[in-house]
C-alpha cells in the first residue's frame, strides 16, 4: 500500500540538532521525524496495482515476513537515540507493511509502548497504524486505541464498484470487510480515526468518489497521485519522450483533482480536511506545508524492513529495484548514520536537487518539482520534473485562482 493516514511528512521539531556531515558542504541535514516501521512484510490483499508487491522493486521478496521482537526492540532504541541527539519535541511513529494488523494487536501496541517509554520524557510519540481496514474488528480497534494508536485506512473508494483491483489473493473482494472494518471505527471510536488514503483514478468520477468517502465519516483525506515515472508512466499519461510540460499535454490527474477541489473547497470546513488541497493552499500563502508531494521542505521519513533494514521511503521502489537501499541497518548503524546517506541528502536538498526547468519555474515553491519518485527517468535518474508536472501545474493556478477570487471577495 502507500503511505498515507500519518502520511510522509517533512516536519520535525529539532531543539538543538547535531550536525552530521552529508557532503553538502557542510549543511546542516533536517533529523528524522518520521520512522516508518514495517512490522509485517506480506499483505492479505493482491492489489493488482500495487507498486510495492507488482512493481520493480523484488528486496521484499528476501525478508521475513513478520520483523522479529529483536528487530522492534532494536528499532524503538535507535529512534529513542534519534530524538535524544536532536532534541525533538514529537516523532511520529507509523507501524506499516504490507498489512501490519497481521502481526497482531498485542505486538503492535507494545512497539508503541516501548518506544513512548525509551524516548526522552519530553519528546511525544504520535503512533499511527496504516491499514486495509479487512482485519479491523471492534476489539482490535479497542486495544489500538486502549494503546494511543490511531489507524489510516488505504481504501481506492466509498463504494463497492471503486475497490475491484483491491482483492485478496484467492481473488475474493476486500470490500465487504473494509467497509465494515471503516464503519467500526468511524462509530466507536472516532477519535482513533486518522483518515483514509486513496490513490487518484481518473478513470472515476470525482464528484461521486469523493462523496462516498465522506460516507464513511473521515477526519482527513489523503489523495495521493498513483506512483508513476517517465520511464514507466502512470495511465493516461505519455512517456519520456514528450516535453514535461506545455500546451497540449494532458491533464487528466490534474483535472479530476481540480473537480474534487470545487466541489471542497465550499464545504470544507464542515465535511473533511484534503490534505493535498490544504497544504496547497499553505504554500501559496507563504506558509510551511508537511507533505513530500508539494513545497521544498526536507522530507524527514526513514523506514526499518522487516529485518532490520534502513531504507529510504517506499515510493522510491516504484523506480527500479533497490532504488530505496541504504545499505544501513539498525543493528550496526544509527538513524544519523542515515542522514549522511546521499539519496537522504538529495530529499533534503531543496531547489538544489531539482531540475533546472522546476529552479526557473514561477511555481516552485509551491510545487517544489512534485514528487522525488515521480521525477525518475531510467536514463538520467530523478533530475527531472515529474511525470505530474502539466497536472501539478493546473491543479496549483486553479487553487491560486480560487484563493485569489476569496480573499478578493472577503475585502469588498
Amino acid at each position: 500500500m502507500q503511505h498515507g493516514g500519518a502520511g510522509v511528512s517533512r516536519q520535525a521539531t529539532p531543539r538543538t540538532p547535531r550536525r552530521v556531515d552529508t557532503g553538502a558542504a557542510g549543511r546542516l541535514p533536517v533529523p528524522f521525524g518520521q520512522f516508518i516501521v514495517k512490522v509485517h512484510g506480506r499483505c492479505n490483499l493482491a492489489c493488482r496495482y500495487c507498486y510495492l508487491y507488482e512493481g520493480p522493486d523484488r528486496t521484499w521478496r528476501a525478508r521475513p515476513a513478520a520483523a522479529a521482537p529483536a528487530v522492534l526492540e532494536r528499532t524503538a532504541d535507535r529512534i529513542a537515540e534519534h530524538a535524544a541527539a536532536h532534541g525533538l519535541r514529537d516523532v511520529a511513529l507509523v507501524l506499516h507493511g504490507g498489512e501490519p494488523l497481521l502481526v497482531g494487536v498485542d505486538r503492535l501496541a507494545a512497539l508503541a509502548d516501548r518506544v513512548r517509554h525509551v524516548v526522552p520524557a519530553d519528546c511525544t510519540v504520535h503512533t499511527t497504524v496504516q491499514t486495509n481496514a479487512t482485519l479491523l474488528t471492534d476489539a482490535r480497534i479497542a486495544v489500538l486505541a486502549r494503546h494511543g494508536i490511531r489507524m489510516g485506512i488505504s481504501l481506492d473508494g466509498g463504494l463497492a464498484a471503486h475497490n475491484t483491483r483491491r482483492t485478496d489473493h484467492a481473488g475474493r473482494p476486500s470490500w465487504p470487510a473494509a467497509s465494515r472494518g471503516a464503519r467500526l471505527l468511524a462509530e466507536r471510536h472516532p477519535d482513533a480515526y486518522a483518515g483514509i488514503l486513496t490513490v487518484v483514478d481518473p478513470r472515476t468520477d470525482p464528484v461521486e468518489m469523493y462523496e462516498s468517502l465522506l460516507a464513511l465519516r473521515p477526519p482527513a483525506l489523503d489523495l495521493l497521485l498513483p506512483h508513476g515515472n517517465w520511464t514507466n508512466p502512470p495511465p493516461g499519461l505519455p512517456s519520456a519522450g514528450t516535453a514535461p510540460a506545455g500546451p497540449g499535454r494532458p491533464t487528466p490527474y490534474g483535472d479530476w483533482l481540480i473537480t474534487v477541489f470545487d466541489r471542497w473547497w465550499p464545504a470544507a470546513h464542515r465535511e473533511t480536511r484534503v490534505r493535498l488541497f490544504e497544504e496547497c493552499i499553505a504554500l501559496l500563502l507563504g506558509l510551511p506545508a508537511a507533505t513530500e508531494s508539494l513545497g521544498l521542505d526536507p522530507v524527514n521519513a526513514i523506514v526499518v524492513e522487516t529485518d532490520g533494514t534502513i531504507e529510504q521511503v517506499d515510493s522510491l521502489k516504484s523506480a527500479y529495484d533497490t532504488a530505496a537501499a541504504t545499505g544501513l541497518d539498525v543493528f550496526r548503524h544509527t538513524f544519523d548514520d542515515a542522514l549522511g546517506h546521499p539519496g537522504v541528502a538529495a530529499r533534503q536538498a531543496g531547489a538544489d536537487a531539482l531540475a533546472a526547468a522546476c529552479r526557473a519555474c514561477p511555481l516552485l515553491t509551491v510545487c517544489g518539482g512534485g514528487h522525488y519518485a515521480h521525477r525518475y527517468r531510467a536514463d538520467n535518474g530523478f533530475t527531472n520534473p515529474s511525470v505530474y508536472c502539466a497536472d501539478l501545474e493546473r491543479l496549483v493556478r486553479h487553487i491560486a485562482a480560487r484563493l485569489s477570487d476569496a480573499t478578493a471577495g472577503a475585502h469588498r
